[in-house]
């Protein structure tokens, strides 16, 4: 019976072109909003390490006071005097700091120019905790940290244009003069949103070319390409910076269980307690210890507007469902005679129901491909509502595409459910009667 329902569903579309038009034009202009904007929302509010979101912490340690912060809520970045305390008491299963560095990478071929590379200063668990992928050896090890080793990991791209894609590990990369030896080389990896440098770019990036030592780079005194906010001047000179209360540091630890975490959260606030009886804090302890979803959140690095954008466009496609509905409900009750010569044959209401509900899903097919095609239109112009980093995220993908036909054909049947229902109570005798 599904495919005499289609075929007449078909005859009937074809019988009233112009009518068939505006409900597929509805459907898809409808869906194709709604998409783009999901689209980019979806880009934005995605897990990006849902393997260990719950088990990856970010530290915050308040040094700035109740006068200086909003909504008692601890800056978003540590001290150097606070990030290195709290990693040399290792009281986490693995932890690291980062924060941005501003190098250029010098060629081998003197006929070269230097090229400014997006590079992090970090510690040897970074790779680990976050899951880096591997294409070439590995990340530096612990023992490379404590000795302020000159090792570098450096992404595919990076060693495409260095030594020809071909491998690297154990050569090494001139960064501002200085010499460092390669250790590993990973895959482009820059997850979305970059939940580990959040301050430095609200979330969106597209990370970073090479990573060297923590304590290295401090030492070699490279300077922090990032956010770097003070509550009074550092003074001048870099020793004076490192001792400041300027923040400018990313902690973040790995603790696999909720003793672990709460193990790991008294020591915070016992550490921040002991920070006021040397006098250095004149408030009280006021620290944050939150897993990657719930420091996502709280620095709301899902755009507004796309949040906005989202509704906005459901709305929209409510409005053309609304219509669809109106349209639906002129077609149908214009075939009452039909409805009630068929009723009066012996179809049931639920044949009339299938019958009207499947030309219904025809047109949520034909709105689909339609909004399929204005979805990726629209998906290549995102760009000019969406600042680049967010716009390049949005990509008409095989999910989407599924996702587009399913709403389409869902859409369509529920606006057909009315008029369907009206179509239905047709009384076979008075139209029998009237004709």
């Amino acid at each position: 019976m599904f495919s005499y329902y289609l075929q007449l569903g078909l005859r009937s579309l074809r019988r009233n072109p112009m009518l068939t038009a505006l409900m597929v034009m509805a459907i898809g202009f409808g869906v194709a909003a709604s998409m783009t904007t999901y689209s980019v929302f979806r880009a934005t509010s995605r897990d990006p390490i849902p393997q260990k979101s719950d088990v990856l912490f970010n530290v915050q340690v308040d040094n700035w006071g109740p006068e200086n912060i909003k909504k008692n809520e601890p800056p978003p970045a540590l001290t150097y005097i606070d990030a290195t305390t709290l990693l040399r008491a290792h009281n986490a299963k693995r932890q690291t700091v980062t924060y941005p560095i501003g190098v250029s990478v010098i060629p081998e071929d003197p006929a070269r120019l230097p090229v400014r590379e997006g590079a992090y200063a970090t510690g040897a668990d970074f790779f680990p905790m976050f899951d880096v992928p591997f294409l070439q050896g590995s990340g530096w090890t612990l023992d490379d940290d404590e000795k302020h080793a000159s090792v570098a990991v450096i992404t595919k791209s990076l060693n495409d244009k260095l030594f020809n894609g071909g491998q690297s590990v154990g050569k090494q990369v001139n960064l501002d003069g200085h010499l460092f030896r390669v250790t590993g080389v990973i895959e482009d990896w820059a997850p979305q949103p970059l939940f580990f440098d959040v301050p430095n770019t609200q979330g969106f990036d597209e990370g970073a070319a090479l990573y060297v030592p923590f304590n290295r780079a401090v030492d070699l005194k490279f300077p922090n390409d990032g956010n770097n906010n003070c509550v009074s001047e550092p003074g001048e000179g870099w020793d004076a910076y490192l001792r400041s209360e300027c923040i400018w540091l990313s902690l973040w630890t790995e603790l696999p269980t909720k003793a672990d975490e709460q193990a790991y959260r008294q020591y915070l606030t016992g550490y921040a307690a002991e920070q006021q009886r040397t006098g250095r804090f004149r408030w009280a302890p006021n620290v944050r210890l939150r897993n990657v979803v719930d420091w996502l959140s709280v620095q709301e690095v899902v755009p507004p507007e796309s949040q906005v954008s989202l509704i906005v466009s459901l709305g929209f496609l409510a409005i053309c469902l609304v219509n669809t509905v109106g349209l639906l409900l002129a077609k149908f009750l214009r075939r009452a005679p039909e409805i009630g010569v068929r009723r009066a044959l012996g179809a049931s209401r639920k044949e009339i129901y299938a019958q009207f509900l499947i030309e219904a899903g025809t047109i949520g097919v034909a709105g689909g491909l339609l909004g399929l095609l204005l979805t990726g239109l629209g998906v290549l112009g995102v760009g000019l509502v969406f600042p680049e980093p967010i716009a390049r995220l949005a990509k008409l993908d095989p999910v989407l595409v599924v996702l587009t036909l399913v709403v389409s054909i869902a859409a369509s049947v529920i606006a057909a459910f009315y008029p369907t229902w009206r179509a239905a109570q047709v009384q076979p005798a008075w139209q029998l009667k009237s004709n």
